[in-house]
């Protein structure tokens, strides 16, 4: 069977069975079209199908995708990069072994080791700091205000904030739904305090746009019927966080997601479970959350102190 046909096909389930988004099977075919590629250097043959996948293939493939960047003049491809590669190549081949189509098992593909980067998060109080200087006698002013409660308040991701609109929240109730990562629905849970902010920004509009949260642009020819040209982007809102991170004298750096990390941590260090915080993140998996975990060592010593008795 022609291995092109076959990740054609593996795309397609990847799309309409998994319900991954579109980036992903992008990123998906451009892993696995250079891994055939590879594969037929390494081969010496100008065709291939699933049965010439072994794990003395996957062993110099390993070798030449490390390679990879420098041998074209470039730079190497980072580990992290190595791996989402051999995640795509083994996903293809759990496939092709459901569909009983005889090739490499796909237990037999290894991961690199990555080394996650630390996990940068703000305490509560510098979140406090960063509020306090924002102006709020101003529509921007009011606005900048609910997007950083927003973020930290119900952890959302930057690209989730950017595409409510003002019926997606509901600011009685503090919770909404959004749709994250894979197309999965999860709702999230926002503060007093942020749907105060919310009301405040959205009592001070006069205009009727649905975006919730809209740029500083005054171009009334410029909106389209959906309000798109006024939404806020994604850079917008990093510049934002940006801005009041420095205004507030924090030196690290601090993006949307920082704000993210916080909100995760936050929880954990006053005691939530990690189960509950993957799902409150969207995580697809615990391992995923479990990044935040060493951020709440320091937490344990704590406890230790607190809880358990010194011998005498």
């Amino acid at each position: 069977m022609d291995i092109y046909d076959l990740i054609n096909d593996f795309l397609e389930h990847l799309e309409i069975e998994s319900g991954r988004s579109k980036k992903t099977v992008e990123n998906y075919r451009l892993y696995l079209e250079r891994f055939v590629e590879i594969a037929l250097e390494i081969l010496n043959k100008d065709e291939m199908g699933p049965q010439d996948i072994t794990k003395e293939l996957i062993r110099k493939y390993r070798l030449k995708l490390n390679r990879y960047g420098s041998e074209m003049g470039g730079e190497n491809l980072k580990i992290i990069t190595q791996a989402y590669h051999l995640i795509a190549l083994r996903g293809f081949l759990k496939y092709l072994a459901r569909r009983e189509i005889k090739s490499l098992d796909p237990s037999l593909v290894d991961l690199p080791r990555v080394v996650r980067k630390q996990v940068t998060f703000l305490h509560y109080d510098e979140v406090e700091d960063m509020l306090e200087q924002i102006d709020l006698s101003s529509e921007s002013g009011l606005r900048d205000r609910a997007i950083i409660e927003l973020l930290y308040s119900g952890g959302l991701r930057v690209s989730e904030l950017v595409g409510l609109n003002r019926d997606s929240i509901n600011l009685e109730r503090r919770e909404f739904m959004v749709r994250g990562k894979g197309s999965k629905d999860r709702p999230i849970f926002i503060s007093k305090s942020a749907a105060e902010r919310v009301r405040d920004y959205l009592d001070a509009r006069t205009d009727s746009l649905p975006a919730l949260f809209l740029n500083n642009s005054r171009n009334t020819q410029a909106v389209d019927t959906s309000g798109n040209y006024r939404r806020m982007t994604v850079r917008s809102v990093e510049r934002i966080v940006e801005k009041y991170a420095k205004l507030a004298g924090i030196t690290k750096h601090v993006s949307p997601h920082t704000l993210r990390h916080s909100f995760a941590t936050d929880l954990l260090m006053n005691g939530a479970d990690l189960r509950s915080v993957q799902s409150m993140l969207g995580h697809a998996d615990i391992s995923t959350t479990q990044i935040y975990t060493h951020v709440t060592d320091a937490h344990l010593k704590e406890v230790h102190e607190k809880f358990h008795s010194d011998t005498k």
